[in-house]
């Protein structure tokens, strides 16, 4: 976990790929970054910092928590209600054959899973993204995706969909598995919000992890 900032009121820090945001038991970006602050802030006793929104356990990213229950409250309530502009980056499978698009579909949540359905569903939820592709290599994209919807698993159902299922997402079809098998090359690129308390607009980005230059060679001798 990399501190990214911090004040009375939140912390932002790039959660690394494998590790969950929350967890009952073990190791969880939520533990991590107690212990961080009972050292930063010489605290003694039980440490109030929650995180405010989730990524999936092999993505990694930005991942904003709050220090206080007003804080947690506001933030929860600017992600129910789409105020957070949240842009990723993936490496999918194949070449996609247009540069930019939007995908739409219905999505159905299952135990641990979500599948495409249909509208006429009425477990089934309308998910929206947009996407460019930054980068065309022999067996894979690399993409930027803004999400419209915020779906449980929505980028890596939609692409899978799609054919380019994200690299070394297995549970959603990938046929290559990345170094790590807890893994996959999706990352929390950039996000955009305003502070729950100063109300100043806040801008973070951070870049994805290094080790995916080597998945996408590694590509090119699996196919």
């Amino acid at each position: 976990m990399q501190v990214l900032y911090f004040d009375n009121h939140i912390v932002v820090v790039k959660k690394a790929a494998g590790i969950p945001s929350q967890a009952v038991d073990g190791a969880s970006v939520e533990q991590e970054a107690r212990v961080w602050a009972k050292k930063q802030f010489l605290k003694k006793g039980e440490v109030f910092l929650y995180v405010a929104h989730r990524l999936d356990k092999p993505v990694s990213g930005i991942v904003l928590l709050a220090k206080t229950s007003k804080a947690l409250e506001r933030l929860q309530k600017a992600f129910r209600e789409r105020r957070m502009q949240k842009t990723y980056i993936a490496l999918v499978e194949g070449v996609l054959p247009e540069d930019q698009g939007v995908l739409e579909n219905y999505l159905a949540q299952e135990e641990f899973r979500t599948s495409i359905s249909s509208a006429e569903n009425p477990q089934a939820k309308l998910s929206r993204l947009s996407y460019k592709v930054l980068e065309k290599m022999p067996n894979s994209s690399l993409v930027e995706i803004d999400l419209h919807t915020g779906r449980y698993h929505q980028i890596r159902a939609q692409f899978s969909h799609l054919g380019h299922p994200v690299v070394g997402d297995v549970k959603y079809g990938a046929r290559h598995i990345a170094n790590h098998p807890s893994h996959i090359a999706l990352h929390h690129q950039k996000m955009e919000f305003f502070h729950p308390v100063t109300l100043e607009k806040m801008i973070f980005e951070t870049p994805p992890p290094r080790e995916w230059k080597e998945w996408a060679q590694d590509l090119s001798l699996f196919f």
